[in-house]
């Protein structure tokens, strides 16, 4: 089974909230965008709650930087036959280097995980090698953008993310 890579941050260097997922999924991987998937919830969501009305990929990658959000994955690159974070073999997992981002971004004031996988992953791997002041920076879970979270329908994720959201960039 062969290595996937995930993408390098869409971020500016005033980013003050940076959005975690796990990995991309193949969907994303063969179009090279974040949330590629036509059913994830991620692009909507950002975009209903940041009065987003780019639809060119590029243009919303863009507007939501401006609104000082950086969006990456925890992991560099890894294992997983298939689209889950269930799929991801943890033991081919390598993660990205967050205390240069940190360094790199030093207005991060919020990290917010985009689903339990990228979450569980970061505090695991990442949090015990980061200096004290990037240990310090608030973590929230949000509720999944993907579709295989079917618990909790789109307005419920909104509104979840618009509280925990608002709370960071407050």
């Amino acid at each position: 089974m062969s290595r996937i890579h995930g993408f390098p941050p869409l971020a500016r260097p005033d980013a003050k909230i940076l959005i975690l997922g796990s990995m991309p999924s193949r969907e994303s991987l063969a179009r090279q965008q974040y949330y590629a998937h036509p059913r994830n919830a991620f692009w909507p969501i950002l975009c209903s709650l940041f009065s987003i009305t780019a639809t060119q990929y590029s243009e919303r990658s863009q507007q939501v930087a401006e609104r000082g959000v950086a969006i990456w994955d925890v992991l560099r690159d890894c294992v997983r036959p298939g689209s889950l974070d269930a799929d991801i073999d943890e033991k081919t997992a390598a993660t990205n280097d967050f205390q240069a981002f940190i360094n790199e971004h030093p207005q991060i004031a919020g990290i917010c995980f985009n689903g339990a996988k990228a979450e569980s992953i970061f505090v695991k791997r990442v949090l015990p090698g980061l200096d004290e002041q990037a240990v310090a920076i608030s973590r929230e879970r949000l509720p999944s953008s993907s579709p295989a979270h079917a618990s909790m329908n789109f307005e419920q994720k909104k509104a979840a993310w618009r509280s925990i959201l608002k709370g960071v960039l407050e």
